[in-house]
């Protein structure tokens, strides 16, 4: 999934290919990464969107290359999940994260998602 974040998300082809049924595959992911195979793969696509948007790239091209289909729900998961709009996150001065590390920098801008109740 981190690899392929752009791609449409197929739940029984990735369980599939870890060799368990969908719903163990759910299950087991949940209690490894703290959230749902779907909600670690939109976490992802945000992620990397924040990373275009803070590069200059507009609301539409980060939508279409993180695997959004609809304008419309990227704009709304974003603003959910980031607390501000594609583009006032875009318009935002991000200079202050030059100067640090990327893996830290990786750190402070992930979103953060609440947790799945169980």
């Amino acid at each position: 999934m981190d690899r392929c974040y752009a791609e449409p998300l197929d739940i029984s082809v990735v369980a599939r290919t870890a060799l368990m049924s969908r719903a163990h595959f759910s299950r087991k992911f949940r209690a490894a990464y703290g959230e749902t195979p779907y909600s670690y793969l939109m976490t992802r696509r945000l992620e990397r969107a924040m990373a275009m948007l803070r590069e200059g790239r507009s609301v539409t091209d980060s939508c279409v290359a993180v695997g959004f289909s609809s304008l419309g729900s990227f704009s709304s998961r974003f603003t959910e999940v980031v607390g501000v709009t594609p583009s006032q996150y875009g318009e935002r001065d991000h200079r202050d994260l030059e100067v640090v590390p990327t893996c830290v920098s990786r750190l402070i801008t992930r979103p953060r998602r609440t947790t799945v109740p169980a």
